[in-house]
């Protein structure tokens, strides 16, 4: 890092997200919606500050990883303590959650710009992302079918790593098998084709590149303005100055918005 870095890192650093006059607290509030542990939950709330730190000193596009994203859109609705206390009395700079247009076009762009914002991170902070936080791309691209549940109302309960429709058609093939042994007694091949569809359906699940395409370009990024200096692009809120850190452009819309997978808007109004 630059001196200017090692400033600037450290005043984000010393950032406190939890408010000591609270009783509900903002690491508490966050490991509650997200069924994280409190450990968990301060680990991930370092590495948005890393993230926040790079947003402000990249002129190329940062993407934080699912949980790092979360850490941000909880943050924004907190917004006395992200507008003013972080992006114009920490940083000096306005921090944007820009909404991804979805498509090809866009997958491709979040999974290049995941990817720098790694590289980033190891050149200035001299280490390697954790892998618990900061997750493969595939994972970051595809591990993204959330909807808010209450469970106070409601049980969740774990899928099997087998797929509904497999699982259902294993289910039929052994009724058939088992219908065939009992009316020409072939124990062999009954046991034969149940082995040979549990193999092949093991094997699917659980290949790497198994829903690797992500179509709708679900992702998050970041888009500055203020003191960092002009890199000629634009952000929400009709500003201009910053650099495109994030879902590639204006979505031309003020105030907040709802939030679908990971691809999530947040607020797009000014910073003050």
């Amino acid at each position: 890092m630059t001196k200017e870095e090692i400033t600037l890192w450290q005043k984000i650093e010393a950032f406190r997200l939890d408010d000591p006059d609270a009783g509900f607290q903002f690491s508490a509030r966050l490991a509650r919606e997200n069924g994280w542990s409190h450990g968990y939950t301060l680990r991930v709330i370092e590495e948005y500050k890393k993230f926040i730190f790079m947003c402000c000193i990249t002129e190329t596009g940062v993407t934080p990883s699912d949980p790092v994203d979360q850490v941000w859109h909880l943050h924004l609705t907190f917004t006395r303590s992200y507008w003013v206390d972080l992006c114009r009395d920490t940083i000096g700079k306005e921090i944007h959650h820009n909404p991804t247009k979805g498509g090809a076009q866009e997958a491709k762009k979040f999974d290049r710009f995941y990817t720098s914002s790694q590289t980033l991170y190891i050149d200035k902070f001299g280490m390697a992302p954790p892998e618990d936080i900061w997750h493969n791309n595939q994972q970051r691209f595809s591990d993204i079918d959330f909807q808010r549940v209450n469970v106070g109302r409601y049980w969740l309960i774990r899928k099997p790593k087998i797929s509904t429709a497999r699982l259902t058609f294993l289910m039929l093939l052994v009724a058939c098998t088992t219908f065939i042994q009992a009316s020409f007694g072939a124990p062999l091949l009954m046991l034969g084709i149940v082995a040979v569809v549990v193999f092949g359906v093991y094997k699917w699940e659980s290949n790497p590149n198994k829903g690797k395409d992500n179509k709708d370009g679900s992702g998050s990024g970041c888009s500055t303005a203020g003191c960092g200096g002009d890199f000629g692009s634009s952000h929400h809120g009709g500003h201009h100055g910053g650099h495109d850190g994030g879902h590639g452009g204006d979505s031309g819309h003020s105030g907040c918005s709802g939030c679908s997978s990971s691809g999530c808007s947040g607020c797009g109004g000014g910073g003050d």
